[in-house]
């Protein structure tokens, strides 16, 4: 039996496969092709509509026969939520995968690091490689629960309202844990802008060649609750005694972001105040009219001892799987600028290296750590191995914090450890990781084969 860890697979054999999740958890699953999205009602599985073809729901247990899926299908996502949609996944034990083959054995079993705002999660994925079938780890979660999987897989989410004395439908579309009524933040949440902040920012912006950006009602909420526990405690920073950073704030709001940056400032009375002392310096005036940016949120809250009044403003674009992927893309092009530099030949973009790397980056968010060695022991060479990578030689460079992909590369090529990684001639693939959420912002992977 495969024991396996976010982003490692394993062969699946021909036949009925039975996955089960026990303890209090919905299952379901998506079943897409090779756009990654679903194409209607039909390609969802969930107590409310518990079979499709070749994909059968019954209590914790879903059946796979993956010949018998629709045309065209390559991929079946098992989705897990808590059965209970008012308890988050924090406050459950971490869900177990058991993947079972037709006559009974073992195959494999997952167990991802134990989930904390989200309130759904990716599990694991079954995936067509040639004329077989694959089993992959994911350990994906949502804060922004089905709204992420609306942005993800294409899901038409449908509102059901019930009317006093009436029966409950079924909403075809309709996903578990949360998806009860649960659509607010499925499209952009517009915020309110009683203090005039857009107007204040949007001018400096454009004059810096900068788009306007909007603002967001679940970053405004984040920097709501930053705001309060610096003035609490009359301590400015990034983070509180609570413990919370002003990044975790973000995605506990429920806003998964591709990069995030803030300002934290004490003292300014007015907006204006505000705006005004972020645009007197240069780093702070970069923040501000940073054209990466597309959303923000505003709040300050009164210190109650003195009256000083503390700030946060925060500056973000929502995280997509083709951003995400633009910025890999970003980032390696940079990568081979400096080896073309050096008279190296460029490194090839490699999916099972790619694979390893966004799972490593993800972990090292979801189990707060950052290291090239994993909780559980793991070392670059074994998460390229369990992605299914057969390079014979693995390098890694990792970085957290940075904003974009010229201040990560730049930051790996001043560091003579990482620079080497980068120049090293017996590199010739590389994957790119990178995840926002942690301690201090956004984590970021390089995962080098030759």
């Amino acid at each position: 039996m495969s024991e396996l860890v976010p982003g490692g697979n394993t062969p699946l054999p021909g036949g009925i496969l039975t996955l089960r999740v026990p303890g209090p958890f919905d299952v379901s699953a998506l079943i897409t092709d090779d756009s990654g999205k679903v194409r209607g009602d039909g390609d969802f599985v969930f107590y409310n509509q518990p079979t499709a073809p070749g994909a059968r729901l019954q209590g914790e247990r879903l059946t796979i026969d993956p010949p018998r899926l629709r045309t065209g299908a390559s991929r079946v996502t098992v989705v897990v939520s808590p059965a209970d949609p008012t308890t988050p996944l924090g406050r459950l034990p971490a869900p177990t995968l058991h993947v079972t083959a037709p006559d009974g054995r073992a195959l494999a079993r997952f167990t991802p690091p134990r989930p904390q705002r989200e309130t759904l999660l990716l599990l694991a994925e079954l995936y067509r490689r040639g004329t077989g079938w694959k089993l992959r780890a994911l350990g994906q979660g949502y804060a922004d629960g089905l709204a992420g999987i609306a942005r993800d897989f294409g899901v038409d989410v449908t509102d059901d309202h019930t009317t006093p004395g009436t029966t409950p439908r079924a909403t075809p579309g309709a996903l578990p844990g949360g998806a009860r009524g649960a659509t607010q933040s499925a499209t952009s949440a517009d915020a309110a802008d009683p203090d005039g902040f857009l107007g204040l920012v949007n001018p400096a912006r454009a004059a810096a060649g900068s788009p306007p950006v909007s603002l967001d009602a679940r970053l405004s909420s984040a920097a709501r609750a930053h705001a309060s526990a610096m003035a609490a405690r009359g301590i400015l920073g990034s983070g509180t005694p609570d413990g919370i950073s002003v990044y975790q704030r973000v995605i506990a709001a429920g806003y998964p972001y591709l990069t995030v940056g803030e300002h934290l400032v004490s003292g300014p009375r007015t907006p204006r105040e505000f705006v005004e002392y972020c645009l007197s310096a240069e780093q702070s005036r970069h923040t501000l009219c940073d054209p990466v940016f597309s959303q923000a949120g505003l709040a300050y809250a009164a210190d109650g001892r003195s009256g000083t009044l503390y700030w946060t403003a925060l500056w973000a674009r929502p995280y997509s799987p083709a951003a995400l992927a633009r910025t890999a893309d970003e980032v390696i092009a940079l990568t081979n600028a400096e080896r073309t530099a050096a008279r190296l030949p460029p490194l090839a973009g490699d999916l099972l290296l790619t694979t390893a790397a966004q799972a490593h980056s993800a972990d090292m968010v979801a189990r707060a750590f950052y290291s090239h060695t994993a909780p559980d022991g793991s070392r670059p060479w074994d998460r390229a191995a369990a992605a299914g990578s057969t390079r014979r030689t693995i390098g890694e460079n990792i970085a957290c914090g940075q904003r974009s992909p010229a201040e990560v590369v730049r930051g790996w090529m001043d560091s003579p450890g990482h620079r080497a990684n980068i120049l090293k001639p017996d590199f010739t693939h590389i994957g790119i990781g990178l995840a926002g959420g942690g301690a201090a912002g956004t984590y970021w992977t390089q995962l080098f084969g030759g």
